[in-house]
């Protein structure tokens, strides 16, 4: 059984990662859908107020903190190698930090990157915008499962 600081450590891991995945849930079931439901020039500029919101504190604490906790999970493991939850430890670790951490940085971080250099406005930013939506949304649907996943691999872990 897991015990004492490593107990903890992997409860955080349990939260930071559900956190996650609730969030990108969201966007997955209902933001996205929201968003382009508007006029291109309106889905643009609110996809672009979120983007610039998204990497406050707040979000990037769950986000980021998530996936050092992750890393912090997989190198203790590593170390104590543990005979119960080995595997759950290593794979929730794995699962996170590639699945979603990683996915993000180059899938939809860059998808973000390209729609906040458009106006708004503007018949390019018109023109990708139903291309924007589906992509990131699509890679933000493996973010939200390899999120719930390793939440769960997390919980089992504990088990």
């Amino acid at each position: 059984m897991i015990d004492g600081p490593y107990f903890v450590l992997v409860v955080l891991g349990v939260v930071g990662t559900g956190l996650a995945a609730g969030v990108f849930c969201a966007f997955s079931t209902f933001v996205m859908r929201g968003l382009a439901s508007l006029p291109p020039a309106q889905g643009v500029a609110a996809m672009n107020a979120i983007n610039r919101a998204a990497v406050k504190p707040a979000f990037m604490l769950v986000f980021a903190g998530s996936a050092v906790l992750c890393a912090m999970i997989a190198v203790v493991t590593f170390v104590l190698w543990p005979e119960e939850g080995k595997a759950e430890l290593l794979l929730g670790s794995a699962l996170y930090l590639f699945g979603s951490f990683g996915l993000t940085v180059v899938a939809n971080v860059p998808r973000n990157d390209k729609l906040l250099r458009m106006d708004p406005g503007t018949p390019e930013a018109a023109a990708y915008w139903p291309t924007y939506v589906r992509e990131w949304t699509g890679w933000n649907h493996v973010r939200t499962v390899a999120s719930a996943a390793a939440t769960v691999v997390y919980a089992l872990a504990l088990t």
